[in-house]
């Protein structure tokens, strides 16, 4: 049976590192409050007054570096599939500027898709298929966020501000060459609308005519919002449930997982997650200290560093969960 195999990752993200002090010069927080509530101590953001950088500007650099370590070439690559919740334009999707300046030939299919910290396994999942039933062979997937932009610096955003970083991660996947058990196992994914007011950018919107006015950016509506109570209440179930699911499938066990990757959002979450599962400290990677949320970008960039950092060798089971805005969450088992 074919499978669906990582020939490559890689990553960027902007030099400009910003301190949890850095951000206690904006608004009224500390060092001491974001680390307890989320295990981050810095992040990375776009440097605007020296280099200006839109999403797929991240995207394609972190493209070159995952077909540069796959070793393919970019006329190789047959679909372009794009994780974003922040593109550089309402319209078109940022896949197909990412395309552009990769300079992939043109006609090669290209989009975007919209599931936010869940981005990279529906992404995922939909090279999987493709490759799976033969469509294409070379699928360049990236998840890239830009977030330093629509951050509301000041008190009242300070909750949802702290925990978002700009960066931007991408693989290259192909399908099986042996029969050796290799590749991605199984992705299961899963929502649940009825959340979806409780973490979400509500304006400007195509609900409402006309769809943006200056009156309408009074109310702070434009930055992200978040019940963050009962998201956290929901990640630390669904999380679990959707590893379960994986495991059970292929008939396996936690103690099987040689390194579980999750969404990055919160070290508490990872923390709560980790003890449902049952994990050691040394089957689970967590970067968040450093880069904070980088939402569609957070698995694959984790990924990438876990396997440069050695954390993950041929043969190895690798776990990936998520959960997000939506709500929607996910997990995917990989023999490495």
């Amino acid at each position: 049976m074919t499978r669906t195999v990582f020939l490559g990752t890689g990553h960027y993200v902007p030099e400009k590192v910003v301190t949890n002090d850095d951000l206690a010069k904006m608004f009224d927080t500390s060092d001491e409050w974001i680390q307890q509530r989320t295990g981050i101590k810095e992040r990375r953001y776009v440097d605007w007054d020296k280099e200006p950088l839109g999403s797929s500007d991240l995207g394609t650099r972190a493209a070159k570096a995952a077909l540069e370590n796959a070793g393919v070439a970019k006329d190789e690559i047959d679909c372009i599939i794009y994780a974003t919740l922040s593109s550089d334009r309402v319209f078109p999707g940022d896949g197909v500027l990412v395309q552009a300046k990769l300079e992939v030939p043109a006609g090669v299919p290209a989009f975007d898709v919209r599931n936010q910290c869940s981005g990279f396994l529906y992404s995922l999942a939909m090279a999987d298929a493709f490759i799976r039933v033969g469509t294409y062979r070379r699928v360049l997937v990236v998840g890239a966020e830009v977030h330093s932009s629509g951050l509301e610096f000041a008190d009242r955003g300070r909750e949802v501000t702290v925990i978002f970083g700009d960066g931007a991660a991408a693989c290259v996947l192909g399908p099986s060459e042996t029969d050796d058990g290799r590749g991605v196992l199984s992705v299961h994914l899963h929502a649940d609308g009825r959340f979806a007011h409780e973490l979400q950018v509500p304006y400007p919107s195509s609900a409402k005519f006309p769809r943006l006015v200056p009156e309408g950016l009074k109310d702070g509506n434009q930055y992200p919002q978040m019940n963050g109570k009962n998201v956290f209440k929901h990640a630390v179930v669904r999380m679990p449930e959707a590893v379960v699911e994986a495991l059970t499938k292929n008939k396996l066990t936690p103690k099987d997982i040689k390194l579980f990757i999750p969404h990055q959002a919160n070290q508490r979450i990872t923390d709560m997650v980790q003890r449902r599962l049952d994990l050691s400290d040394d089957q689970v990677f967590s970067n968040i200290a450093h880069y904070g949320n980088t939402t569609a970008a957070s698995i694959p960039l984790a990924l990438d560093q876990a396997v440069k950092a050695g954390r993950i060798e041929r043969g190895d089971l690798v776990c990936l969960a998520s959960f997000g805005a939506g709500f929607t969450w996910g997990s995917a088992l990989i023999r490495w």
